[in-house]
């Protein structure tokens, strides 16, 4: 199996993050190495390349940013894993759609263990619980290496999902593992949540050297231990 290397990256802000996985994936050679990123990310609408502005309903005080993922717009806030795949598509023989599925089937089969039955649609790409979403899917794939991850509701407000349509979806609910009686951190569940991709992908992970991969001091990550 290929390495995949891990980073910890606590919680960071959104745009650093997306510009920095923009940078590692435009600067990328066919050496470099495969990265998952673990992070939370404070709140923050994002809306992607097919996002209509109809879907933000009503955004407040909560910044909005159009992004480069596929998909329309979502909310990230504390309380939600994020897991960010950097990933050679070409060298690994993936492609999107097959991405995407091992993406779900991994949330799947992590749920699974805590005895959630949870379900992915066809025509909506994600996770659901119930018909509720618990957790979003999307991508971005440059010269056939691909960035930005998955979104999975632990213990969070949910109350922001109400000012937009999620991933363009009127009416749609929302959920997360808190609600479905899971009670594991955050930090145990990220970590399993890492070896079920892992497994889907048929990749080893690997603890990434503790250089971070942002670029100066202003984007140095926090590295506080998720609790």
């Amino acid at each position: 199996m290929r390495p995949v290397l891990v980073r910890h990256l606590g919680l960071q802000a959104y745009q650093t993050s997306w510009q920095t996985m923009q940078h590692y994936t435009d600067q990328r050679s066919p050496d470099s190495a495969d990265e998952f990123w673990l992070l939370q990310h404070p709140p923050i609408f994002t809306q992607g390349l097919n996002g209509k502005a109809e879907h933000l309903l009503d955004p407040g005080s909560i910044p909005v940013l159009p992004v480069d993922r596929g998909g329309q717009v979502t909310y990230h806030g504390p309380g939600q894993i994020i897991i960010y795949l950097l990933l050679d598509l070409r060298r690994l023989g993936l492609g999107v759609r097959q991405l995407v599925s091992q993406m779900e089937l991994a949330i799947i089969s992590l749920l699974a263990d805590y005895q959630i039955t949870a379900v992915a649609r066809q025509d909506a790409p994600g996770v659901y619980v119930d018909g509720a979403k618990i957790a979003s899917l999307g991508l971005r794939v440059r010269h056939g290496r691909c960035y930005h991850g998955l979104a999975l509701n632990v213990d969070m407000d949910l109350s922001p999902f109400a000012r937009i349509n999620p991933c363009g979806y009127q009416g749609l609910q929302v959920t997360q593992l808190r609600a479905l009686g899971v009670d594991a951190s955050i930090a145990v569940l990220g970590e399993q949540l890492l070896d079920k991709l892992a497994t889907q992908l048929n990749l080893t992970c690997i603890p990434a050297p503790a250089t971070p991969p942002f670029t100066d001091a202003d984007s140095a990550p926090n590295q506080e231990a998720l609790a």
